[in-house]
């Protein structure tokens, strides 16, 4: 089952953060979480996104599919890092993998593709086995439904960013369920990233006020003079 586990290291609240950085600069008062806390929403509510990248969030995904977590790899702004399960040393014999819905409610289709995850992994096994074969040359068979964890490490500005376009009802299905899940284990930490949540992570429709893409889902209007494709 894919799921997020939030690291200790996570900033625990992230709006006194902010303005506990931003009233340093400003030769304010720091001592203060009052004072740090209504600093960090003046910073929030004028947009200066910059001290978003001092809140840290450090996870572990897990079950999540090979296909979207190299997706998640391409939003590198703010200085993300990341390290992913190995395929030279993790074991993946009867491996686990991700099975959309459009496959797993038709039962023909189900079956074909069980048979060939199962036939997949049956190779790998021969091959390791049986030819002594390295693991890292035999895993080259793994398609990108297997299921695999990655450590994580971003800030909040990368993550609102990312928000834009992956909360978008036209993103990859597992990858607006990947950040749900984001943000349901946030929100849970503290009230302050309940807040941050609710109110910046947002698709970029809902920040823009109209729909900048092509092919609109109709969620919001065009930009007035643009037809709904």
């Amino acid at each position: 089952m894919a799921k997020v586990t939030l690291l200790e290291e996570t900033t625990k609240n992230p709006i006194q953060l902010m303005g506990k950085r931003a009233g340093i600069c400003w030769g304010s008062d720091i001592t203060s979480p009052d004072k740090n806390y209504r600093r960090g929403l003046d910073c929030l509510m004028a947009g200066h996104g910059r001290v978003m990248e001092y809140v840290n969030v450090e996870m572990v995904l897990e079950g999540y599919s090979a296909r979207v977590i190299r997706e998640w790899y391409t939003h590198l702004g703010g200085m993300p890092t990341r390290l992913q399960e190995s395929t030279r040393y993790v074991s993946y014999e009867n491996f686990s993998y991700v099975m959309p819905d459009a496959i797993a409610n038709n039962q023909e289709a189900r079956a074909r593709y069980e048979s060939m995850m199962s036939k997949i992994s049956n190779t790998c096994k021969f091959l390791e086995e049986q030819c002594q074969i390295p693991r890292e040359d035999a895993a080259m068979l793994l398609p990108l439904g297997m299921s695999t964890k990655i450590v994580d490490k971003r800030n909040l500005r990368s993550l609102v960013d990312m928000s834009r376009q992956r909360m978008c009802e036209r993103a990859y299905h597992e990858y607006r369920a990947l950040f749900s899940d984001i943000c349901q284990a946030l929100s849970a930490v503290s009230d302050e990233w309940a807040y941050v949540v609710k109110n910046y992570f947002k698709p970029k429709c809902e920040e823009l006020g109209y729909c900048p893409e092509k092919k609109s889902c109709g969620k919001m209007p065009k930009k007035q003079g643009e037809a709904t494709s």
